[in-house]
């Protein structure tokens, strides 16, 4: 299939998004869930018995046909995993039954401080004026949004556990509409949700730092506790790259933040987004490895070989693109961002909302989607599709060497009914069970 002239009506027709698993309602645990009753000491400590986890490829003339996996006993004690050894069937300890144990899954683009998840059910509206007429639309609506969104944001993170996420980056508005409301009523579901979720802020003027004075507030909000400062299209909205680029990077300095820049722009004003944000990081090293581009869909949009030359560039300056993996008309060079080893993160961005009717809470389906479009079929390539789910950390090697996990890392795990990470993601298998932090979330 020749993707680049793929329309969006003839993939939806031949795509796996409409498997039945992919519902917005959170998963019920059925009878044989692992954690019907669990064992847990009074010194917080878990034993798990049965867990199918990944030992090694297969091959066959060179090519790898299956994924080896076995079962093993493993502990948990104090958040992190103590013990890992060969199975003990017979151990008193939960029985994971055979699940495939992953990394819990991570959702680095989402708004959980803006949805109407767990509310009335309401379809976006036609939309006028682009970007501008939806900031229009915004300020009319927030009010009235603010009034529950931290039950609201509550809501979709259990939404987002059911599907095997643990950890989220959650854009939060900060503008003079919402001004610090928004940000507080989310720090008080995630204050809610500690032991079960975790998650970084990016202080994000969905206004504009400048079209609507949005300075005031993004100062006083880095100095809470956020991780990274955000943005939006500063030639469309602001109009000016350079004077919205240059606050957005002093102020990110001035308080030891990261940098997160929605970028929907894909013609000129977004490739010298791309290229100054790229001269800023390699001006001031300390932003390198803690500076992203959202969406960034003027990527997609480059010919071949300056797609190629930007890669290099991100790269060397250590600039991630997160990317929700669109389709249709724009398919983005995911391919070629990792050929030239450039970090890329994924996740849902709008969960029913004004701004998106669809998102499952599924970053399993974002590696499945991405999987579908560049034709990554093989065992091999499927396995490696499972990085855009945890944030690139696989349990296998590219030779096929266990990696993942190790005693002492971090006891936040995810549980899928599925006899691989390859299956897993062609097929977006069931998430059974999720432990966040050595803590049974369900």
């Amino acid at each position: 299939m020749n993707t680049s002239n793929i329309s969006r009506k003839d993939f939806l027709k031949s795509s796996a998004l409409a498997m039945a698993g992919l519902t917005l309602a959170p998963n019920i645990m059925m009878a044989n869930s692992i954690f019907d009753s669990p064992t847990i000491s009074a010194k917080g400590k878990l034993s798990l018995k049965n867990v199918r986890l990944e030992t090694g490829f297969e091959y066959e003339e060179g090519e790898v046909i299956s994924t080896k996996t076995d079962l093993f006993y493993i502990e948990i004690e104090n958040g992190k995993i103590s013990k890992i050894a060969p199975n003990q069937p017979n151990a008193k300890a939960v029985d994971a039954k055979g699940f495939l144990m992953l990394p819990a899954f991570k959702d680095m683009h989402i708004h959980l401080d803006k949805t109407f998840y767990g509310d009335k059910w309401q379809a976006v509206r036609k939309r006028t004026g682009g970007v501008k007429g939806m900031i229009a639309l915004e300020q009319k609506m927030l009010p009235e949004m603010l009034k529950n969104s931290t039950f609201k944001a509550e809501k979709m993170i259990k939404l987002l556990q059911s599907k095997g996420t643990s950890f989220a980056r959650s854009h939060v508005n900060i503008e003079p509409t919402s001004k610090l409301e928004s940000l507080k009523n989310l720090q008080k579901a995630l204050d809610n949700k500690k032991k079960t979720f975790g998650a970084e802020l990016v202080a994000f003027p969905q206004h504009g730092v400048f079209y609507t004075d949005s300075v005031p507030y993004l100062k006083e909000a880095a100095k809470m506790d956020i991780d990274f400062i955000g943005g939006v299209d500063p030639f469309t909205i602001d109009g000016a790259i350079e004077k919205t680029i240059d606050f957005t990077v002093q102020l990110a300095l001035d308080n030891k933040k990261g940098i997160d820049i929605h970028l929907h722009e894909s013609g000129e004003s977004g490739l010298k987004t791309v290229e100054y944000l790229i001269d800023k990081v390699n001006e001031n090293p300390d932003l390198k490895g803690k500076t992203y581009l959202s969406h960034c869909f003027v990527l997609g949009k480059l010919e071949k070989p300056k797609q190629e030359e930007i890669a290099e560039k991100l790269a060397n300056a250590k600039i991630g693109i997160v990317s929700t993996i669109p389709f249709g008309s724009l398919i983005m060079p995911i391919p070629t961002l990792y050929k030239y080893n450039v970090e890329v993160l994924t996740g849902n961005d709008s969960i029913v909302d004004h701004w998106n009717t669809f998102g499952t809470g599924s970053v399993l389906q974002k590696a499945n989607l991405m999987a579908q479009l560049y034709g990554q079929s093989t065992e091999f390539l499927l396995s490696r599709s499972l990085k855009l789910t945890t944030a690139n950390v696989l349990p296998l090697d590219d030779k096929g060497v266990q990696q993942w996990p190790k005693v002492g890392d971090n006891a936040d795990l995810s549980f899928l009914n599925a006899s691989c990470s390859a299956e897993a993601v062609s097929r977006i298998s069931n998430v059974e069970s999720l432990i966040h932090q050595g803590n049974i979330v369900f």
